[in-house]
């Protein structure tokens, strides 16, 4: 998929000096990252997965606990510096309510306390009403009490003071978003009756207290979390000889289909009794613990019920993406795995043929733009061709004597075609009206060929149904890390996938590196386009569309330098990857059209756009959810997952590897290739996505050569003459 740029100057701000900034392509998908991980750490937080407590601390002595407070009522009030407590009167019963709001038991137990015209008080837990703020609105707007029951239910008594005041004030900071308003009631997490106050709770309360809240125990508990039954619940929160009570029930943290029913007979039961079910200030006599909020902290609140939400939503479509990438990863595996071993076991059996075999001579046509280190390994390799062939070299306005190079060697069927720099489409045009054979190989100016890889390339023309032929391109410099990568890259995911797709009918590309073309078929296709950056794809898929077979000859190997920087490789596939979209585009029609076009739309388009666009744009998604669970949890099966997924890579793989018969060793590097290219992949794609919704332009990029590749076996023999050859360049 190589192609040749036209020239251009230098940046702007190394022009002038200026200083030199992050660039965009680089400093949005990090952005998009850091957001994604920050709304991952928001959800994590809320959800108690972050910054968590759980230890409950066992009974302590109470031997600087107030003896008014642990004989006294349930209700504690330190605020001043004093230690009143209250009790609500008999035949007045106080509901109150833990730990919700929760989507599925809340509103039931709001609609069975609508229904009996009661009262009560939910503490909720920041977590809880930041997830849920309708719920918490609905509570107040039916006119029961809210509490704070802090943001992550940890034991308080564990916490410093710093620790409490964030506790407090996040959990008052979600309320006040949910409802707009403020209370005072606090009730603290795994607390019970106030004579169970120790040396451990007791500071606690008093520093709540200094904070201008009160604390809010019990004095009748239902046990409801036990799942007792109905009948013993209903038993439990009744309090004895009429006396007024503060009951501990539960709204969430589990199946709470027993508060439920037990709610809906215990309310009409005793308010028969004459009880009457209140929220905490109506049975105390006392003004509201309500407090409107306005100004700065309700719009602080709003704010941050806006953020939980969003991270709500943006992390569930994250987990569906999540689900979506890991359904066509190992979809792709399962679909190449089976599609190219029925393929290799087809083309491989005794006495395959794709009918007559060829032996005319083809056209060779190398576009090369300032190749000058690279052509003459190139020429060289043709001419030891075991195919007869004719060789032309598009100059496409070289500035480093790449022409020269190639008239200098004094090959014999090699011509030289010069033009002016117009690109590589223009340049292939151009080699191909001056071509005189009916079947046409191209090449790239910096590729190496097997002696055998044309006389293979083209056998596939036997049958006059196939329109064009792709080779078997290779790394050739696969010695570093990143050639080790792309080696894999094209081992694994480029031929194994062609094997997939011509299964299927469907191959979207034929690899600039080492294609064969009828050329009667480019001809009824309008030759090679220059409406996008991929001619390539865009050939391949009018070729589709024409009725044409496009084919895979695993044994035409080609040799190419790939690049050998991460800057390189990232401008090479940023073009792949907007050319790609680009040909998409050009090729929509196909989708709703009939005949081979219509097939192809309705295959090839769609499993091009998920396996080539979606996929790579989603995969990161593994790695940031891999970070997460490692730091956050469940640590050990994140890792598992995340194993299972490489295994499968490994074993398609090596499977490739097998099928290509490639050495095994380079698979070493696979696991960080996973990792790393991945980020890569997402940020070119992210990229080429933003070039194409905003319009943008991408400029054709030149890759650095070095000239080092060359067939297995070093150099290769010049071919001999033909007779009759005619060696003269063509203007």
């Amino acid at each position: 998929m190589a192609s040749r740029s036209r020239r251009s100057g230098p940046p702007a701000g190394a022009r002038n000096g200026s200083r030199r900034r992050v660039p965009m392509r680089l400093l949005l998908p990090a952005l998009v990252l850091v957001a994604l991980m920050a709304m991952l750490m928001l959800r994590g937080y809320v959800h108690s997965e972050i910054l968590a407590d759980h230890r409950i601390r066992p009974p302590a002595p109470t031997d600087h606990v107030p003896e008014k407070v642990l004989k006294g009522g349930p209700v504690i009030d330190t605020r001043g510096g004093r230690a009143v407590t209250l009790s609500v009167d008999d035949h007045r019963l106080v509901l109150t309510f833990d730990d919700g709001p929760d989507p599925e038991w809340t509103p039931k137990v709001l609609d069975v306390l609508k229904k009996h015209d009661a009262h009560a008080v939910f503490f909720v837990t920041g977590t809880m009403a930041s997830r849920y703020p309708d719920l918490v609105k609905r509570m107040v707007d039916e006119g029961h009490e809210v509490g704070l029951h802090t943001f992550n239910h940890p034991d308080l008594s564990y916490q410093s003071d710093r620790r409490i005041d964030w506790e407090l004030s996040q959990n008052q900071l979600a309320i006040t978003g949910a409802a707009g308003i403020r209370t005072s009631l606090f009730r603290p997490p795994y607390s019970s009756f106030s004579d169970a106050m120790d040396d451990k709770s007791w500071p606690v309360t008093e520093y709540i207290g200094r904070r201008g809240y009160i604390t809010v125990v019990n004095n009748t508990d239902s046990e409801d979390w036990q799942r007792p039954g109905v009948d013993e619940i209903i038993r439990r929160a009744t309090p004895k000889g009429g006396k007024g009570a503060i009951v501990l029930m539960h709204d969430s943290g589990g199946d709470r289909s027993q508060t439920v029913a037990a709610l809906d007979k215990f309310l009409p039961e005793l308010q028969d009794e004459g009880y009457k079910f209140q929220n905490l200030t109506e049975a105390l006599g006392a003004p509201s613990a309500h407090t409107k909020a306005t100004g700065v902290d309700l719009w602080k609140g709003k704010a941050w019920i806006f953020l939980v939400q969003a991270s709500e939503k943006i992390t569930d479509w994250l987990m569906a993406g999540l689900a979506v990438i890991g359904t066509l990863v190992i979809g792709r595996f399962v679909l190449m795995l089976l599609l190219s071993g029925i393929h290799a076991r087809r083309v491989r059996r005794r006495g395959f043929r794709w009918g007559p075999q060829v032996t005319e001579p083809v056209s060779v046509l190398v576009p090369a733009y300032n190749e000058a280190k690279c052509i003459e390994n190139t020429v060289n390799s043709l001419m030891a061709s075991e195919h007869p062939i004719e060789v032309l070299v598009i100059d496409d306005g070289s500035s480093d004597g790449t022409a020269r190079i190639v008239e200098a060697m004094g090959l014999p069927n090699v011509r030289v075609v010069r033009q002016l720099n117009a690109g590589k489409p223009a340049a292939l045009n151009r080699g191909l009206a001056n071509a005189r054979h009916d079947i046409v190989v191209m090449m790239d100016g910096d590729t190496v060929f097997e002696p055998a890889t044309v006389r293979e390339l083209v056998q596939p023309f036997g049958d006059p149904r196939v329109g064009a032929v792709a080779g078997n391109a290779k790394v050739g410099n696969r010695d570093s890390l990143i050639g080790a990568w792309q080696h894999i890259e094209y081992v694994m995911g480029f031929n194994l996938d062609r094997r997939m797709y011509d299964m299927l009918r469907c191959m979207p590309t034929i690899p600039g590196a080492v294609g064969a073309f009828r050329r009667s078929a480019l001809e009824r296709v309008g030759g090679m386009s220059e409406d996008t950056l991929a001619e390539d794809t865009d050939i391949t898929m009018a070729l589709h569309r024409d009725g044409w077979r496009v084919v895979y000859a695993e044994n035409a190997r080609a040799w190419t330098e790939a690049p050998e920087s991460v800057q390189q490789l990232w401008s090479q596939r940023y073009r792949w990857s907007y050319g790609t979209m680009q040909a998409i585009w050009k090729h929509r029609k196909a989708l709703v059209e009939r005949g081979p076009s219509g097939r192809f739309g309705r295959v090839g388009l769609p499993l091009v756009s998920l396996f080539m666009v979606l996929a790579p744009l989603l995969a990161p998604l593994i790695d940031v959810f891999l970070l997460y669970g490692i730091i956050f949890g469940p640590t050990e099966k994140t890792i598992v997952a995340w194993l299972g997924v490489l295994a499968i890579q490994v074993v398609c793989a090596a499977y490739a590897f097998r099928l290509d018969k490639e050495r095994m060793t380079h698979l070493i590097s696979l696991p960080l290739q996973q990792i790393l290219y991945r980020q890569l992949m997402y940020v070119v794609l992210l990229q080429s996505w933003i070039t194409a919704l905003t319009g943008g332009r991408l400029r054709w990029q030149k890759l650095r050569r070095t000239g080092v590749v060359e067939a297995p076996g070093g150099p290769v023999p010049r071919q001999r003459a033909a007779v009759g050859d005619d060696r003269r360049p063509v203007g």
